[in-house]
């Protein structure tokens, strides 16, 4: 137990070491230069190292199932894989607050090395936020959720990971998730320095719009990992469920699209710094109250890792603190900001981004409300409500529809005069067009519902507008370009499927057989087999066509040791045009399992989308970076 002892101090140097750093740049802020003799450098490395040290030391205890560290005895298994003895150590509570505090200390020391063209009186004050965001996690760290307590007497095994958490794709998707949120930890520090300076211009804008970008990219990657794992892993057949903890992560996503928007109207024409400034600080307070939300136990979903209300009330305390401080310091300086009177022509970037940044907001408080309000009810009148699909469908629907239009319209326009759309009238043309194209589609679908009609309008011109932009040797922003027609894409792709989409649920036996559109549906057999930590239970499953032709599925259902969970695994045959999915649930006490199968249109298209959104982001960040 010796790397528990290594670990526990190493938090606490750290701790110390914070502590110096904030009082030693206050003291010596006055003296610049002399301050930076001091070596600000060194002493930010030898944080983020003994935060290493520390995590090394909790990954080495997990490895060698060293139960009496209460953290490992709560989440490991001396039968568990290794490559989930790993993950299992940021699959908890104390363990991913480790792993945010790791990532947290390694970027501060990364933008310290990055910033050297920055002012001096810049680097500093971002460096003071920064240790005041370190000290809150680090405090919150050791004194309510130490993941290097110890339990007497030392058991001779642990309680086990969950097993849903016991997957590829989730073992990777937190850490992926995490480079996102916390890289905006920095934007945030940078924003609230740069506002003090007095340095809210183009300059500024150019140097954070590289942090932005790489915090959106991690983050979209994040987003997506979690989808992907929530489609096969919890045997649901979907993609996205509105599910208060996939709102959580989508909150701070939508706000850093719109700040990655308005950063280019600021490079460009140093104008919209005070908006810079306000989305700066919504999205690193939404990724901390994202923090609160999940480690306070008051959602209820499958991905919440804590239930501790005194956890959740510290955390939310830090949270109003990090609020009220920024509002007072923009208050403050505000008068600092090099404020341009501009005016917009309505058919200019400037204007159209402008429009999203609206629209993106209105999206982001329907998805607020729509999380936090059950809360605040239960709260208040004890009554339990879901907010679910149908809720966001409503309200974020109809405006999505003029969203992309001027998405689409956006990258046609010049930044500065509107004279440029007097050549651009085929673009109403071509939109008549695409109204028609949907009317005709949807109308052999079988729906012509008006607002589906205008929102497929809206998406394939986006997708056309994009995909002639990218065909144009003339085209200069390929990266914006990418983005958009995976953005086109990935909505096309939801449509389709989501108004495509067959499925049937019944309970049968072996032997049974049901019949589905024009196929049947076959419950040969089940058969029972080991795997590594679990006992599996294989039903085989063939669906004959009108054709004959026959498909085999091997869903499996899963009886885990420790825990002793039972969990569905669902079987997927992908192709380019669809998914078929098979999964099945046992019935207590009876021979009978839950079958349910589902056709699934375009899903692959789904997956590809937003990595093509992805690519178009790292095209930027790739740019920029020269």
């Amino acid at each position: 137990m010796i790397f528990n002892f290594i670990g526990s101090y190493s938090v606490i140097i750290s701790l110390f070491l914070s502590v110096f750093i904030f009082l030693k740049i206050l003291f010596k802020l006055k003296n610049l230069n002399h301050f930076l003799s001091f070596n600000l450098k060194n002493l930010i490395f030898f944080q983020f190292f003994f935060v290493l040290v520390s995590f090394i030391s909790l990954l080495i205890l997990f490895l060698n199932s060293e139960f009496g560290n209460i953290t490992v005895y709560n989440n490991s298994h001396t039968t568990k894989p290794i490559f989930y003895k790993i993950s299992g150590l940021w699959g908890n509570h104390e363990g991913s607050l480790l792993l945010w505090l790791l990532i947290l200390t390694f970027i501060n020391f990364s933008y310290f090395l990055t910033s050297k063209n920055r002012s001096i009186k810049e680097r500093l004050f971002t460096s003071i936020f920064q240790q005041i965001i370190i000290l809150g996690f680090l405090i919150f760290l050791i004194f309510t959720s130490n993941p290097f307590s110890e339990i007497f007497p030392t058991p001779k095994e642990g309680l086990g990971l969950n097993p849903i958490l016991q997957d590829p794709i989730l073992a990777i998707h937190p850490p992926v998730l995490y480079l996102g949120y916390v890289s905006t930890s920095i934007i945030f520090s940078s924003s609230m320095s740069s506002l003090i300076s007095g340095n809210v211009n183009s300059s500024w804008a150019s140097h954070i719009k590289s942090w932005i970008l790489g915090s959106w990219i991690f983050l979209t990657g994040g987003i997506l990992l979690g989808s992907i794992w929530a489609y096969y892993e919890l045997g649901w057949g979907g993609f996205w469920f509105w599910d208060p903890v996939e709102n959580i992560s989508l909150m701070p996503w939508i706000s850093l699209t719109a700040l990655l928007h308005c950063i280019l109207v600021l490079e460009k024409r140093s104008t919209l710094g005070s908006w810079s400034i306000i989305l700066s600080i919504s999205t690193f307070t939404l990724s901390v109250c994202g923090t609160f939300l999940v480690r306070s136990g008051i959602l209820n979903s499958v991905h919440t890792f804590a239930n501790d209300p005194e956890r959740g009330l510290y955390i939310l305390l830090f949270l109003f603190f990090i609020i009220f401080m920024s509002l007072i310091i923009y208050f403050f300086y505000e008068e600092k900001l090099q404020v341009t009177k501009k005016t917009f022509g309505l058919f200019t970037k400037e204007s159209h981004i402008l429009i999203n940044n609206w629209f993106l907001m209105y999206f982001l408080s329907v998805i607020l409300i729509g999380t936090i309000y059950p809360i605040f009810l239960e709260v208040i009148s004890n009554q339990i409500i879901s907010v679910g699909p149908p809720f966001f469908n409503k309200l974020i629907i109809p405006f999505l529809i003029p969203f992309l239009i001027f998405m689409s319209l956006g990258p046609n326009l010049g930044w500065i005069n509107n004279k440029v759309i007097k050549k651009k009238f085929h673009l109403l043309l071509f939109f008549i067009i695409n109204l028609i194209l949907s009317y005709v589609i949807l109308k052999l679908i079988g729906k012509t519902k008006l607002t589906l009609i205008l929102l497929l309008t809206a998406s394939f011109y986006l997708f056309f507008i994009s995909f002639k932009d990218l065909l144009k040797k003339s085209y200069k922003n390929y990266a914006q370009g990418i983005s958009h027609f995976g953005f086109s894409l990935l909505i096309l792709s939801i449509i389709f499927n989501s108004i495509l989409s067959k499925e049937i649920t019944s309970n049968l036996k072996v032997g049974d057989e049901i019949k589905f559109q024009n196929s049947k549906i076959f419950f040969k057999k089940i058969e029972i087999s080991s795997g590594p930590n679990f006992e599996k239970v294989i039903g085989q499953f063939v669906i004959k066509d009108s054709r004959n032709n026959k498909t085999v599925f091997l869903p499996e259902i899963r009886i885990y040791n420790q825990p002793e969970v039972i969990t569905s695994e669902a079987h997927i045959k992908t192709s380019i045009l669809k998914d078929r999915f098979l999964v099945i649930n046992p019935i207590k006490n009876k021979d009978y399992f839950n079958v349910r199968y589902q056709e699934k249109p375009l899903m692959l298209w789904i997956w590809i989308s937003v990595i093509l959104i992805m690519i178009g982001g790292s095209i930027n960040f790739l740019k920029n970076e020269k």
